[in-house]
């Protein structure tokens, strides 16, 4: 009879739950479903729009020639600040959850939370740094952080660069803030440093005079400051001429191969030798 008893108990439990459960599905359970699918289709669709908002700010504000490096960063704030504002909205307005409540749980939890975003918050005033003391600015080409390419995009967090093969890389603010940084389109001008090697059986005068010509005939060198030739090495097995010419900083490549390539046929026409490591073996015949 006992277990009789039990069983009825928990037929009974079970049948009260399921009715409980029903009882809150068709009063409660439908108005928060419904209320929560609306409130994230209200914030998939403010996100796009806060988008359309940010791009056509930013294509107002180059309209008005207004630096494109501010203009970037600012597009960035306002779409992360309107976000954050629309996120709110639902989730205390719409989906009545009480933001007190949940201060005081991140007030309680600040140690974490902070140590959580101190690296998001160093990236923050990061940006700040690099968009008022201005290290860089975009479409400058930079070496920083082991990485080097053209700045596209400096945001609130991170500063993106694309590399010579066409690779996003992203840098924290707060890295490049506080690290050493090289900006290769600071200056108009740039030098190019090559060094070439002859023989020890060149005659130098003559090297001289070839390097001279070709650098005088190429009319992206410029001529002021003067070009330098000159003989800097003498090594093991060869002379090194050192080669420095002044040009723009977007000639610089040109110049670059252009001269390697130069200096290497009008060599072969002079008859100038280019060594390369070589090893004399001399044999003895060793009478026994």
């Amino acid at each position: 009879m006992e277990e009789i008893s039990n069983m009825n108990l928990d037929h009974l439990s079970f049948s009260t739950f399921m009715k409980r459960l029903s009882n809150w599905v068709l009063n409660d359970g439908i108005d928060m479903g419904v209320k929560l699918i609306i409130g994230v289709l209200v914030i998939a669709i403010g996100f796009k729009i806060i988008n359309n908002i940010s791009k056509k700010f930013l294509k107002f504000a180059e309209l008005k020639a207004v630096d494109v490096t501010i203009v970037k960063f600012l597009k960035s704030c306002i779409n992360i600040s309107l976000k954050c504002i629309l996120l709110l909205i639902i989730i205390g307005g719409y989906w009545d959850v009480k933001l007190t409540g949940l201060a005081a749980i991140l007030a309680s939890a600040g140690v974490a939370v902070g140590l959580a975003l101190q690296g998001s918050l160093s990236n923050f005033a990061g940006g700040f740094i690099i968009l008022f003391l201005r290290p860089f600015k975009v479409g400058d080409y930079i070496q920083a952080a082991g990485f080097e390419g053209t700045v596209e995009q400096i945001g609130v967090f991170y500063t993106n660069l694309a590399t010579i093969d066409n690779k996003l890389v992203m840098i924290p603010n707060g890295t490049l803030s506080n690290g050493s940084l090289i900006n290769y389109s600071a200056k108009e001008t740039r030098r190019v440093d090559l060094v070439f090697s002859v023989s020890y059986d060149s005659d130098l005068l003559k090297v001289r005079r070839v390097l001279k010509e070709i650098v005088d005939k190429h009319k992206l060198i410029l001529q002021k400051p003067e070009p330098f030739i000159g003989l800097i090495h003498q090594n093991a097995s060869s002379l090194d001429f050192t080669v420095r010419v002044w040009v723009k900083n977007s000639d610089y490549w040109t110049v670059y191969f252009d001269l390697l390539e130069s200096v290497k046929n009008r060599f072969d026409e002079e008859d100038i030798d280019i060594p390369y490591p070589q090893m004399d073996l001399h044999l003895k015949n060793i009478k026994e």
